[in-house]
């Protein structure tokens, strides 16, 4: 945090929420008027936007020197990322579905869901699926790691801004279950509590990247990998809905682990700075 600089986080999600939902039902207005030609993504695509659009405007009119000097260098100083973090961010996500699975075996799962998936559970139109979990990481974290998550923590600990930002950013995704065709449109229509779980299951994921990234010295890349690497491992195996309920009990374990591992880092005064040594 920088003393001469008074982070608005009120104004922020406030904008974020407004910009984004207004978009999003647009685009999911638009989803169901003509599913082929893919229109929507032309809507929906600057909504995944909006937090960093937004981040950016308050920074750089922040008139703040050092603020704008902290972003850029979070964003390209790769030496920012510790090296013992490495393994934790490539491993956590994929560990985690590979015990879900297993942890699914006892309660009828099948042995076939540590197969490859053959391809993505949703479409998204004109984008490809694929480009569209690497815009989503990217454009997402560079607008909650930028500015959001610092706003937040700017006036709470580590703990408190890690739990309601983990909330904000659940109920962010609130207008995608009524976009045809979304990953959160088709799993709210096999199963009411499938939804549900996914909005649920960020809370625990929001934690850990909000961990990922104080722990790499609040470094942009690390959040982005490490989303990245929670889309694409969701994606990887033919793993249930089911099993994905199981893997958000996996992750809120792994949370708690984290917390009582790291619990000075939550909870100590000395890192409402976000500074790590």
């Amino acid at each position: 945090m920088f003393s001469n600089y008074k982070y608005k986080p009120l104004f922020f999600f406030s904008m974020t929420f407004l910009a984004t939902f207004a978009l999003w039902f647009a685009g999911a207005y638009v989803s169901f008027q003509d599913d082929k030609s893919g229109l929507y993504m032309l809507l929906m695509l600057p909504g995944l936007m909006v937090p960093f659009l937004i981040s950016l405007v308050m920074i750089l009119k922040s008139k703040n020197s050092d603020l704008k000097k902290d972003f850029v260098n979070r964003l390209i100083n790769l030496r920012l990322i510790q090296a013992k973090m490495l393994p934790v961010i490539v491993l956590i996500m994929p560990l985690a579905v590979l015990a879900s699975i297993f942890l699914s075996l006892p309660f009828g799962g099948s042995i076939s869901q540590f197969q490859f998936a053959e391809g993505f559970s949703f479409s998204t139109g004109l984008v490809p699926v694929l480009l569209l979990l690497v815009l989503a990481a990217g454009f997402e974290e560079l607008g909650w790691r930028g500015y959001a998550f610092d706003s937040l923590q700017s006036r709470y600990n580590f703990f408190t801004a890690s739990i309601i930002f983990s909330i904000l950013w659940s109920l962010w995704h609130f207008p995608l279950i009524f976009v045809n065709n979304s990953y959160q449109y088709e799993i709210f229509h096999e199963n009411i509590w499938f939804g549900v779980n996914f909005f649920v299951s960020i809370i625990p994921m929001g934690m850990i990247i909000s961990w990922i990234c104080l722990k790499n010295r609040k470094s942009i890349i690390a959040a982005i990998l490490f989303h990245f690497i929670i889309n694409i491992s969701q994606e990887m195996l033919e793993m249930t809905q089911i099993t994905k309920c199981i893997e958000t009990v996996v992750l809120t374990v792994v949370v708690v682990a984290i917390i009582a591992i790291d619990k000075e880092m939550f909870f100590s005064k000395e890192y409402l700075t976000g500074k790590v040594n």
